[in-house]
């Protein structure tokens, strides 16, 4: 059978950037297996060494998750559509008046019959907690701000970096190096004097997630990677809060609502994260500036349409836009009655360690290849040491910064230069933080090279601690 297997872009690095791939293929397993032979550099990214589809990628045969239908042996039917989906984190008793002035603030809200004043007094009374103030978290902050969400707390730790302004549209260049909750909480407080705005400067972690979470009606997910995507989810179940999830890499992005009225949590959709390095960051694999805006916009329509009763959410649907496309897709998720934290028979009752859950290890890991700092690497390159110094990252990356000297070859095209090299010779590799190029390190030693070394903190620790000339990025 005709089956078109939609790429997400993510993945389309795998597929020389193919939005789709046309196969002829009876179930979905022979689909996915004839995409792979396609596509070799896929099956790491779809399947674990057991052959089994990870537990963190869903497809979705003609927009329904194959987990309930019959599974990889889902028979396919002529011109069927095969998606890959992966894993890229009220008020009660009696209402509060609004004065004149909120009245006046509001009309446009007060004469939709879906908000009405009632709404609009709801929204007065809600207490909204917002985990992160990035991306996703700028535009949330101030979209419900200037709704009139009467208590709005914020979770963030970072501070504001030049980076951030491309998208994180709190902040301007007076911001740069200070705290992010204490600059969103002056410009919110600019917007809607009237608020508010609870801020906390520090890190969600398992000792206080609860402690912070448990005073607010809704949770909205801002986050930007898994330990803390899985917490926000467990601490929502265990206090019974709904999690408005939305999530940005590069084009895409997906939008859902958790744990609301029965429907699924994060953990049905993905039981398990994938292995550290595997999902690249925004940092390394970037995200269009807008992308959060579109997705923080429908997350605070989720929130909103909560609070105030109005139309349907996405509890039990989940969202995902293709900005390279603009085109929306709207998937079915369902409660999964085996889940280990809202199924019917739970084996998680309490937080955990995140971090050791997504693999993330406390204690520095052992590796087969050498760590060279920058300023060893500086010393190193002025004796005049007979080493090679190699540049993983994109081509893009290499026109912002680099260090001369360097020898280019993406990481994508590493494996078809290795023989260019001797197995005695001393190679450093570097890329953007180390991620990549240790990863390249451990192809090389795994291909009998000996003398690999990775360049701690990548090209950003050479400009911090070597040449500041260069530009960041």
């Amino acid at each position: 059978m005709k089956t078109v297997i939609k790429i997400p872009s993510p993945l389309r690095r795998f597929t020389q950037q193919s939005s789709q791939v046309e196969v002829e293929a009876e179930t979905v397993f022979e689909a996915m297996t004839l995409l792979c032979e396609k596509h070799p550099d896929l099956q790491v990214q779809l399947f674990d060494d057991k052959g089994q589809l990870r537990n963190f990628v869903n497809l979705f045969l003609d927009r329904v998750d194959i987990k309930q239908q019959s599974g990889m042996v889902t028979p396919l039917r002529d011109g069927c559509e095969l998606r890959i989906v992966p894993a890229i984190a009220g008020g009660a008793g009696s209402l509060p008046t609004l004065t004149p002035q909120e009245i006046s603030r509001y009309s446009r809200h007060i004469m939709l019959p879906e908000l009405g004043m009632e709404g609009q007094q709801h929204l007065k009374a809600a207490k909204i907690l917002i985990i992160g103030a990035g991306g996703l978290g700028s535009p949330l902050c101030l979209y419900l701000v200037a709704a009139g969400v009467g208590t709005i707390g914020l979770v963030d730790h970072d501070i504001v970096d030049e980076t951030n302004l491309q998208r994180q549209i709190l902040f301007t260049l007076g911001d740069v190096g200070q705290p992010k909750v204490d600059r969103a909480k002056e410009r919110l407080l600019a917007l809607n004097a009237d608020l508010d705005i609870k801020c906390y400067q520090e890190m969600l972690t398992s000792a206080n997630a609860l402690e912070i979470i448990k005073d607010y009606d809704i949770v909205i997910d801002g986050t930007d990677n898994f330990p803390t995507r899985y917490l926000v989810n467990d601490a929502c179940i265990l206090l019974n809060k709904p999690n408005i999830y939305g999530s940005i890499f590069r084009f895409d992005g997906q939008a859902t609502v958790f744990n609301y009225q029965g429907g699924p949590c994060y953990r049905c959709l993905y039981p398990e994260p994938p292995p550290p390095g595997l999902v690249p960051s925004c940092a390394e694999g970037g995200v269009l500036g807008v992308l959060p805006a579109m997705i923080a916009s429908i997350q605070a329509t989720e929130a909103i349409k909560i609070i105030t009763g109005a139309g349907t959410t996405l509890s039990g649907r989940l969202l995902t836009y293709d900005a390279l496309g603009l085109s929306f897709e709207e998937l079915s998720i369902q409660k999964d009655p085996k889940c280990c934290l809202c199924g019917s028979s739970p084996t998680i009752s309490q937080l955990i360690d995140y971090q050791q859950f997504c693999g993330i290890s406390s204690t520095p890991v052992e590796v087969p290849y050498q760590e060279i700092s920058a300023i060893e690497l500086k010393q190193q390159l002025a004796q005049k040491a007979s080493l090679v110094l190699v540049d993983v990252r994109e081509p893009y990356e290499r026109e912002i910064c680099r260090i001369e000297g360097s020898r280019h070859i993406p990481m994508n095209v590493v494996a078809e230069h290795m023989n260019e090299f001797n197995p005695e010779q001393t190679l450093v590799f570097h890329c953007k933080v180390g991620g990549r190029s240790a990863k390249v390190c451990q192809q090389f030693i795994d291909n009998g090279f000996s003398n690999v070394i990775n360049l701690k903190g990548g090209i950003l620790a050479w400009i911090d601690d070597v040449d500041p000339s260069l530009m960041k990025y």
